[in-house]
């Protein structure tokens, strides 16, 4: 069983390092500001999922999930904000292709001057 746990944990290891070196090329080769945000976030945080997953199939103790699930837990809560905050600087900045938007839900706040309340 340990050998089983074993070579699942190497599988997972490679597949989460597989996902980061991917997250690693998309923000090098896409050009908007979206596509590199998706890159960024969705599979680097999935590698780093199935390489905590791994790590705590490895070591098989409890102190050692304890200590990973708080990384889990704060990269699924930092990952997106920092996504947000960066996509909405590029919109306010302009750097965001509007054309490639379906729906620009801040059009209206854009045209509103700031100290007119809207």
């Amino acid at each position: 069983m340990n050998e089983i746990l074993d070579l699942v944990a190497l599988v997972l290891v490679l597949i989460g390092a597989l996902l980061c070196v991917t997250a690693a090329i998309g923000l090098l080769r896409f050009h908007d500001v979206p596509t590199r945000l998706h890159a960024a976030t969705k599979p680097q945080v999935l590698g780093l999922v199935l390489i905590c997953i791994a790590i705590a199939l490895a070591m098989r103790s409890w102190s050692v999930v304890a200590f990973l699930v708080p990384i889990v837990v704060i990269q699924f809560a930092t990952a997106p904000l920092s996504a947000h905050m960066v996509g909405r600087q590029a919109y306010r900045n302009g750097t965001i292709d509007e054309r490639s938007l379906y729906v620009d839900e801040l059009a209206e706040a854009r045209r509103t001057p700031p100290a007119a309340g809207g």
